[in-house]
C-alpha cells in the first residue's frame, strides 16, 4: 500500500522492495537503540517485520517496523526520521497510517521509547510497566 501526503513532497509504502537497507542502517546507526546493530541484523528484522518506508523527492527519508503476528499483537519499533526531515509532522503520520493498515489496525499494540511520549500519547499508547528480558550479548 502507499500513501502519499497531502501536502508535502513525501509518502510511506509498506512495499519492502522500495526499502532502501544502507539508509536504514545508516539511520539507526544514530539512534541510541540501535547503534550497534549491523546491517546483516537490520535486514534480518526487515525480512521478518512488516515495514513503512517514508520517501521524499530524494529517496528515503524515515522508516518503522512492526513485529506482528498479524491476529492478535503489534510491536512497534524503529520508528526514525532523518534529521534533515524533522519538524514536519513525518512521524505524527506515519502513525496514522500505522494506525489506519487494515493488516494491524485491529491488534493490540505496544512501543518502547525513552523519548517522544507525546507523540505516541496523541494516538492512545499508555505508559504502563513492562517486564523485560535481554538476550546475554545484546
Amino acid at each position: 500500500m502507499e500513501w502519499k501526503h497531502p501536502s508535502l513532497p513525501y509518502r510511506i509504502s509498506d512495499n519492502k522492495e522500495l526499502l532502501e537497507l544502507d539508509t536504514i542502517h545508516q539511520l539507526l546507526q544514530t539512534s541510541y537503540w540501535a547503534a550497534k546493530r549491523s546491517r546483516e541484523t537490520v535486514a534480518k528484522s526487515i525480512e521478518h517485520s512488516l515495514c513503512f518506508g517514508l520517501y521524499g523527492e530524494e529517496g528515503q527519508v524515515g522508516f518503522m517496523r512492526v513485529v506482528t503476528d498479524y491476529a492478535t499483537f503489534s510491536w512497534i519499533c524503529d520508528v526514525i526520521i532523518d534529521p534533515r526531515h524533522r519538524g514536519q509532522g513525518l512521524a505524527k503520520w506515519m502513525m496514522q497510517v500505522l494506525g489506519e493498515h487494515p493488516a494491524v489496525r485491529h491488534t493490540y499494540m505496544i512501543l518502547a521509547t525513552r523519548d517522544a511520549h507525546g507523540l505516541y500519547e496523541q494516538f492512545g499508547f499508555q505508559r504502563r510497566e513492562i517486564l523485560d528480558k535481554r538476550p546475554v550479548n545484546s
